[in-house]
Parts: C-alpha cells; structure tokens; sequence
C-alpha cells in the first residue's frame, strides 16, 4: 500500500504511540462523503458534510451517480478565488434537469453537530463542524430556544467546495466551485456543502480565464474526467482518507502552528487540516 502524508511540520512531529491515540486523533471519511474528482488536471478528493448543507449533498451524489459531471468543463476559473464547474453548456449558463434547489446558507446546530469550537480574536463563536470552518452561537444560546439549537454559518475558506446560483439565493441545481483562497464575502450568501481534502494543487494548476472576462476560460479548458463517490469505486480502487479529529492532539498542533504563523489575524480559515490519504 502507499500511503500520502499531508500535514504542517507541528503535525508531522508529534508522536503516536497507541492505536488509542491514533483513534482519539484520526477518523476516516466513510465512502459515501468521499467525492472523487478526476480532472485533467490530476485528482481531487472532496469530504462532502451532510450536516451542513443536506438538500445539496444528495444533489451532487445523485447527478455523480447518473455520471452527469463527467467530461465538463472548468469554465471560470479566477486565480486565488475559486475554479467553478458543473455546467454541461460550459458557458455558466446551464443546469441539470433537476428542479433548483433552496439555499443552505446556514444551518441548525444542534449539541450533537461536533461543532470544536477555536478561539479567536474575531466576532462570534468560531470552530470546525468535521472539516468545515463555520461561525455560530454559543452552545449555551441552545437553552433558549425551542429546538435546543443554534444557527451555524459555514466559512468561505480556501478549499471550500460551494454551489454556484443565479441570482435568487434558491438557484442552485448541478454547478458547484472549489475554493482557492478565502473570500468572506460570499459567507451566508452561498452554500458551502464540502472541502478538499487533497488535490488542491490541481485546483490551482487548472487553466485560469482572463481578468477582462471575469475569468471565463474561453478556449481549451480543462475538465472533469471523471466524477464518482468513493462508495461507488470497487473496493481496490478506493482512496483511503483519514483526517485529523478537531480537538485531537494533531488538530490541536495545527490550529498553534497557524496561530504562531499568524499572529493576532489566525482565524479557523488559516488551520492546514492534516490530512492522510493511503491507496491500495
């Protein structure tokens, strides 16, 4: 088996040295959130995070499924904001056949969410979700409301997969873009539905479009190759993903080693989640 490392140096460094603690500090993406890009470009895996945006999760798995994504086109892609796809006209004008979907801009958090909350000297209460960077309520705000919750806001970091719309905020249906830098402005005005977990130097290596025309790539651009869920690949042919627990000890050696690297302006945003990726 060989087996892909990815992690800052304070993570790298620290030891294991229990199959406990490898548990405590490691868990692995199940099949069905594991989604596998192919793209000219090289491969890229995407957790998907049922918890905060479901509606379109089981909207990508369906039309990944169907093979819908496969041979689109990389049709705006804008250095250091984000690479959009998903749309079979490859002009950003198209659909699938599906019925658009409503916004899930945020979401209910409930206690049993596993929302880790970090600390930072920016407003609101921030932390991870699994490997999605959101901004909530306090836990202890739950008490006084009727269903025990807390509005969660998903964060617009670098990584983050987001779906694409028109105008309406209920607009969304097949097109989606991968994040290569952290742009707050789309925060609670797009939904976030997944992160890369690797492959984010292919994102970043795809074909860019020009500034004149809001980056649309125009000619020869690159594309999906082939779009799957982890759960449909045989067994053989699977990624193996682990990712570092938030509030795990290796969590715990990233989060200081972005808040040593950035000072007074670390926000979740800035945390390299470890990553390991195995394939058979």
């Amino acid at each position: 088996m060989k087996t892909f490392v990815i992690s800052v140096a304070a993570a790298s460094a620290l030891l294991v040295t229990s199959a406990q603690a490898q548990t405590a500090d490691w868990r692995t993406v199940a099949p069905e959130n594991l989604w596998v890009i192919d793209t000219s470009k090289g491969r890229v895996l995407v957790e998907l995070e049922p918890r905060v945006a479901p509606a379109h999760i089981e909207r990508i798995r369906t039309l990944t499924t169907q093979g819908f994504y496969d041979g689109l086109k990389f049709h705006r892609v804008i250095p250091d904001f984000m690479a959009q796809t998903g749309d079979p006209k490859g002009t950003g004008e198209g659909g699938s056949e599906l019925p658009d979907l409503r916004a899930e801009f945020s979401f209910r958090r409930g206690r049993d969410a596993g929302f880790v909350p970090v600390q930072t000297a920016l407003p609101g209460s921030r932390g991870m979700v699994g490997s999605i960077a959101v901004m909530t309520q306090p836990d202890a705000q739950m008490m006084i409301n009727a269903d025990m919750k807390v509005p969660a806001m998903p964060l617009f970091c670098s990584a983050v997969a987001g779906m694409a719309r028109a105008g309406s905020p209920d607009s969304a249906n097949s097109q989606f873009f991968l994040m290569t830098g952290r742009n707050d402005s789309l925060d609670g005005n797009y939904t976030v539905f997944g992160r890369v977990l690797d492959g984010i130097d292919a994102v970043k290596g795809l074909k860019k479009g020009s500034d004149a025309a809001d980056g649309a790539v125009g000619d020869n651009p690159d594309t999906i190759v082939r779009a799957r869920l982890a759960s449909q690949l045989p067994e053989n042919e699977r990624p193996q993903v682990r990712v570092a627990v938030a509030g795990g000890s290796v969590f715990n050696a990233a989060v200081e080693a972005a808040r040593t690297a950035r000072g007074s302006a670390f926000d979740v945003c800035d945390i390299n989640i470890p990553v390991e990726v195995s394939t058979r």
